[in-house]
């Protein structure tokens, strides 16, 4: 039978540059060693992510609600989301502990996607 071995989520970003840096330096994510014009390929812990550079298309937050694009679980959810704040992540909603058994936080990227970032209440 076969199986996903791995996934990435593909995004359009309108300055490649910018977006990697932000990745990068803010959300702590590093560079994979694939080199392809007009393309970042990213990865934190277990989570990959291919950075399309389309500077003529709609930017994601033009999109509205159609802006988020993942939900990560996250150990020490709350040590990350001080790292992150810290280096300056475009914070929609600080940590909270929702109805749904999760306490979650969500960002936003340059761009206008959202994530969320959440863990199992305890």
């Amino acid at each position: 039978m076969s199986r996903i071995v791995r996934s990435r989520s593909v995004l359009a970003v309108q300055n490649l540059a910018v977006s990697t840096r932000y990745y990068v330096d803010v959300l702590g994510f590093t560079r994979d060693p694939i080199d392809a014009a007009g393309w970042s390929f990213l990865s934190k812990d277990d989570f990959h992510v291919m950075l399309g550079e389309c500077a003529n298309e709609r930017p994601a937050s033009d999109t509205g609600d159609h802006s988020y694009f993942v939900h990560l679980l996250v150990d020490a959810l709350d040590e990350y989301y001080r790292e992150v704040a810290a280096r300056g992540a475009l914070i929609i909603s600080p940590p909270a502990d929702k109805p749904w058994g999760l306490r979650e936080f969500s960002l936003r990227t340059p761009d206008g996607h959202r994530m969320t970032c959440g863990a199992p209440l305890q």
